[in-house]
């Protein structure tokens, strides 16, 4: 009579119950998995015969018996290391070395050969999944406890190594269930450059506080060693603080790519992301194979900063579209589908021209005519239709850089950040920024007096905006209005928007 027991298999970010099924009987000496299993899971066949014979069990290789291990559902791919475990509790039931009730346990770990378990990446997803599929208890390794003893609703058990868990399963040794204290991670949080460094550029600061009060996007355009790079990571010391649900779906995220440390089960900072201009689209995008998220995903409900813009491949540039968008991405190949979470808010930084000079009266440019119209063309159309917010960040003077800034000026901003996205919560009844409004949304919210509409009409009709444009107008007037905490959006809201979209 085979044994059975359960365990999870990852499926984009989320998982899926897999029933892990041993058959053991006697023949010729033979130790075999089914199921679509890769590699890793193939060669888990090694792992768990050494980390059973070296616990003190009968393992498959001391006699002559041939084990048969089916993975199901069969038509799923199964990936990773988080096997081992459930395996070698199946192969100790099928032999009756083991006796347990198994039905309401999930099990997923990996086993070094002196049996010890080695964390694994997944386990918030896993945690969420046997809870929702109504499994009582799961039991995974300590250093992942933590992750997953966020999930309210199942017990969470962390062990060392195999001869715990049989140890623990026949009773002989009490584990206590595991629950993550979430408020001692929502401590102050610390950022790397704080908004109250920056100095002059009071022009960009405004462009950021709206940013970060309506979740907009962003493309600053000037010189280099004007203050475009330190402005994006800035970014994060104003924006308002996680919710636990978004801490929660953010650590998720991390926790599946394994970038989640056992120390910070909770990712309580919003993200911020930048990488290198060499990037390929996956690596933006997300997918591969297996798939993994992108660095769009991994910004999630934070920042994506994309330094030297136009360095970028167009083909990756151009794949930014939908996930700007939709706050989502569609990853679809032959065999599969996934959809990513990209709800984050894009800061793009750019100089005029390759040399970086164009339009600079202290230093001549060196490019050609050709050369920044080639440079500029990644910059022009659907993409930048796309961005609501579009300054210049000039040079800065020696009187700039030795005045000094008010203190707590972060702290105040996000405070005031705090109020605007207060405001849109109530408005919306949900966790939305008034970058994400729909057009019925705008339509609802973003009514104008009829001096404002004049303004506006007398743009589009000059071809300056389009009707993308024009909604994106809209959003940022309406954001402005909130952080000026006024119902209605103003001659003076208005003017302030297009001055950001309208640029040469």
């Amino acid at each position: 009579m085979p044994s059975k027991v359960f365990s999870v298999a990852l499926v984009g970010l989320d998982s899926q119950i897999i029933e892990v099924e041993v058959e053991v009987s006697r023949g010729l000496r033979y130790f075999g998995i089914v199921g679509l299993p890769d590699k890793a899971v193939e060669e888990s066949r090694e792992r768990v015969a050494v980390a059973l014979k070296n616990s003190g069990f009968l393992s498959p290789y001391n006699k002559s018996l041939k084990v048969l291990v089916s993975l199901a559902p069969a038509d799923l791919k199964k990936e990773g290391s988080f096997y081992d475990l459930p395996i070698a509790i199946g192969f100790l039931l099928a032999s009756n070395q083991l006796k347990f009730n198994f039905s309401d346990k999930i099990f997923v770990g990996e086993l070094a050969l002196d049996g010890k378990l080695r964390p694994i990446r997944g386990a918030i997803t896993f945690a969420l999944t046997a809870k929702e599929k109504g499994f009582s208890e799961i039991i995974l390794p300590k250093e992942n406890a933590p992750e997953a003893g966020l999930i309210e609703g199942i017990r969470v058990i962390g062990v060392n190594d195999l001869k715990e868990v049989v140890d623990y399963l026949k009773n002989r040794k009490e584990i206590l269930p595991l629950k993550t204290e979430r408020e001692k991670y929502f401590k102050e949080p610390e950022f790397l450059v704080d908004f109250g460094w920056i100095k002059g550029q009071q022009y960009a600061k405004r462009a950021l506080e709206i940013v970060s009060a309506g979740g907009h996007h962003l493309l600053m355009m000037g010189p280099p060693g004007a203050g475009k790079t330190i402005l994006a990571k800035s970014l994060p010391s104003i924006l308002p603080r996680l919710s636990f649900e978004e801490s929660l779906e953010v650590s998720k995220i991390y926790s599946v790519a394994g970038l989640l440390p056992p120390e910070r089960p909770l990712v309580v900072n919003r993200p911020f992301r930048a990488p290198h201009h060499t990037s390929s689209e996956t690596a933006l995008i997300g997918g591969g194979n297996p798939p993994r998220p992108g660095e769009i995903t991994l910004a999630h409900r934070g920042v994506l900063f994309l330094d030297e813009f136009p360095e970028f491949h167009r083909d990756v540039l151009e794949s930014l579209r939908q996930p700007i968008e939709e706050g989502e991405v569609s990853v679809l190949r032959a065999k599969y589908s996934f959809r990513f979470p990209s709800q984050f808010t894009l800061v793009a930084a750019a100089n005029p021209c390759p040399c970086g000079n164009y339009g600079n009266p202290e230093k001549q440019c060196q490019c050609t005519n050709s050369q920044i119209l080639m440079y500029r063309r990644k910059l022009s159309g659907p993409l930048i239709d796309r961005i609501d917010i579009l300054i210049e960040v000039p040079s800065l003077k020696y009187e700039d850089l030795i005045e000094k800034n008010p203190e707590n000026i972060s702290a105040k901003i996000r405070e005031k950040v705090e109020r605007a996205r207060l405001i849109q919560k109530e408005r919306f009844g949900k966790e939305k920024t008034n970058s994400e409004m729909n057009l019925l949304e705008i339509k609802k919210y973003c009514q104008l007096s009829s001096d404002s509409e004049n303004l506006l009409k007398k743009a589009v009709n000059s071809g300056k905006l389009s009707a993308r444009g024009y909604h994106r107008v809209l959003k940022v007037a309406r954001t402005i209005a909130d952080l000026e905490g006024s119902q209605n959006i103003t001659f003076a809201h208005l003017s302030e928007a297009l001055m950001y979209r309208l640029r040469d």
